[in-house]
């Protein structure tokens, strides 16, 4: 066995030990050291790189490794394996995907504003936020030597009296400690109750003077982040809010990296472990000390993900879902409970989850469909969700149809070599001048904040820039010269944003060729899926009323950007609107309001899935949509340079 030393740029440091020949990379997994690995350790992306900075590994050179960054000590963790007792540094971008937790100060009118204009819009529609949770005070005769009636019964009579029913229901978990808690108040308590038609399930009980919140906990769980809200569900008032990354990144940025490593031998605990253990537990605990209430007062969760991310939540075989004929597990599950899983909050909390739709089309965009409010509307209006996949739903009140493209990582940094999630460090805006190719940038966090790398709304305007200035061509290759325009031994060109002697970075921050073509491709994905719905409902774009843009790729998009590098079709800007995390915003509803719950399992069950795969013509299209902007420039008629 030899020593392995992680050290980190903060200078802290974590031990392991490994066997001879054991992979680097799976030794940082199996010690929870976070080094980004967006193609699983296949040396695809060169994302993994770590500095030897004492001992020895058996490490080959690769095409992301340079001779001179490979005589300085860089190596990538997927292809080196341990023959000695090893010391290496993780730099902040090889972790960037693990970025600190974020806990929103909710004094921000921002942080809240787009919640509230959810429910406004969702109210209008006739949603109405009521929920079966409540407290009820009930106070019950002592036992006596002449009334020996037991708890259980003399508590159902009791809560039957207040709530007028006959059906009440007293879980085993609740009985377990009913006796102490009787006695210790005298037989005057307050109950945690759920409603159900004429039936009444006592979930808790608790003293008759203590301050009882009926929290809930409503959670979008993304394929590279995860966002959370607990809330009053009562009132429906926003407690905490948080966001992390999705801890299960490290073994792939995809879905179909995720499922492929869950198939391994205890691959499926490994991934439900990572999030759940490592991700959802500490965001729990951390919202928890900011709202300033114990977990057990979470009495229900709501949880909105993509159909792969459900599957893992729950730890069942997913393997199915990326096997012809794509089947999953399940559309839908109602009988999830939060002790089932091991997720910290009231053990017998229900765990609602958005139903999915197909393989590819999950419960986030059944939610997000939910939160965009298109499925009350007459006009037609185009819902997008820009993640690690791309999402789309069209339609009105009458139909909606929904499709998947597989878009990759890109609008989320993976497969960018400088590419990371909207956290603090990443350039989430930019533009440049046109004279001099010096650009001016937006990066996320404090006053005085280095640049990381670069998240999706910031790689959308720098592409855009590049193109503007007339950098790049229309196949994405650099064409102009300067400080900043460098070239490789390979000829392949590249755009420093940042040097790294003024970045939070061990190398300067830059975007290269490689880059360019892969946003290009998902890119062109959305385009090519946009165009190919659209044509098989005989629409054109000019028949978009309103273009809803979901996603958690930055504070907000440049629509016009978007537009001029091919992204989104050439229409009016004005009917262009940002929505930000809607799967989170569903998911929220969902959980404040029984009546919204049912809405969303309506939504799901009238929504026709397009397999694209099948439409003969979305080869052809995506081809053509993987150019600035396309190969058509008659799609793009408003579009001019200047």
């Amino acid at each position: 066995m030899f020593k392995v030393t992680f050290k980190f740029e903060n200078g802290s440091a974590v031990e392991a030990f490994a066997a001879e020949g054991e992979n680097l990379l799976e030794v940082a997994r199996k010690t929870n050291v976070a080094i980004d690995a967006p193609c699983s350790g296949n040396a695809a992306c060169g994302k993994c790189r770590v500095k030897l900075l004492e001992g020895e590994l058996d490490s080959q050179q690769t095409l992301h490794i340079t001779d001179e960054e490979y005589a300085q000590g860089w190596r990538l963790s997927c292809v080196s394996k341990v023959i000695a007792d090893v010391k290496v540094e993780v730099p902040d971008i090889a972790s960037a995907y693990k970025s600190r937790m974020k806990v929103a100060d909710l004094d921000s009118a921002k942080e809240i504003e787009i919640f509230e204009k959810t429910k406004a819009d969702v109210a209008s529609a006739g949603i109405e936020f009521k929920n079966d949770m409540d407290v009820i005070r009930v106070t019950m005769q002592e036992p006596t030597l002449d009334d020996t009636m037991p708890d259980l019964e003399r508590l159902m009579w009791a809560v039957e009296d207040v709530c007028g029913t006959e059906h009440v229901k007293v879980p085993f978990f609740v009985m377990k400690n009913m006796a102490e808690t009787l006695r210790k108040y005298k037989f005057d308590v307050q109950c945690v109750i759920r409603r159900e038609c004429d039936k009444v399930e006592v979930l808790d009980i608790l003293g008759p003077e203590d301050e009882v919140k009926v929290c809930g906990l409503a959670v979008d769980i993304g394929t590279t982040s995860v966002a959370a809200l607990i809330i009053d569900m009562r009132t429906g008032a926003i407690l905490a809010k948080a966001s992390t990354g999705n801890g299960q990144i490290r073994y792939g940025a995809d879905v179909i990296n995720r499922i492929i490593e869950a198939v391994k031998p205890g691959g499926k605990k490994k991934l439900q472990d990572a999030i759940i253990k490592e991700t959802l537990n500490p965001l729990i605990t951390e919202m928890c000390v900011a709202a300033k209430i114990k977990a057990t007062r979470i009495y229900r969760m709501c949880v909105a993900g993509n159909t792969t991310m459900n599957h893992l939540l729950v730890g069942v075989f997913a393997d199915p879902i990326r096997m012809e004929p794509y089947i999953p597990t399940f559309y839908e599950t109602t009988n999830v409970h939060a002790q089932d899983l091991g997720i910290h909050i009231f053990p017998h909390a229900r765990i609602i989850m958005a139903p999915n739709i197909g393989s590819y089309v999950g419960g986030d965009i059944t939610a997000g469909t939910f939160a965009s409010c298109i499925w009350n509307q007459p006009t037609m209006s185009l819902f997008i969700d820009l993640g690690t996949n791309g999402e789309l739903v069209f339609g009105n009140n009458e139909f909606m149809m929904s499709c998947a493209c597989s878009a990759g990582p890109a609008f989320e940094g993976g497969d960018i070599s400088c590419g990371m999630r909207a956290t603090d460090g990443a350039i989430e805006a930019c533009t440049i001048d046109k004279e001099t190719m010096e650009p001016t940038l937006s990066i996320i966090g404090e006053k005085g904040q280095k640049a990381v790398g670069v998240c999706g709304s910031g790689i959308i305007d720098l592409i855009s820039e590049l193109f503007r200035c007339g950098m790049i061509n229309p196949k994405g290759k650099f064409i102009r010269e300067g400080k900043r325009i460098r070239h490789d031994k390979y000829g392949m060109g590249s755009y420093v944003l940042v040097f790294k002697e003024d970045a939070a970075s061990v190398k300067d921050v830059e975007i290269n060729e490689v880059d360019i073509d892969n946003f290009m491709r998902a890119k062109g994905a959305i385009f090519s899926a946009i165009r190919v719905m659209l044509n098989s409902l005989d629409f054109t774009v000019d028949m978009i009323d309103d273009v809803y843009v979901a996603g958690g790729i930055g504070s907000g998009i440049d629509m016009k950007n978007a537009v001029n590098i091919g992204m989104f079709p050439d229409i009016p800007i004005e009917k262009f609107h940002y929505i930000g995390n809607s799967s989170l915003s569903g998911s929220y509803i969902m959980l404040l309001s029984n009546q919204a719950e049912k809405k969303v399992d309506d939504i799901a069950h009238n929504m026709t899935y397009l397999e694209l795969s099948n439409e003969p013509t979305y080869m052809d299209e995506f081809v053509a949509s993987c150019f600035l902007p396309h190969t058509d420039a008659t799609l793009f008629p408003s579009l001019t340079f200047k």
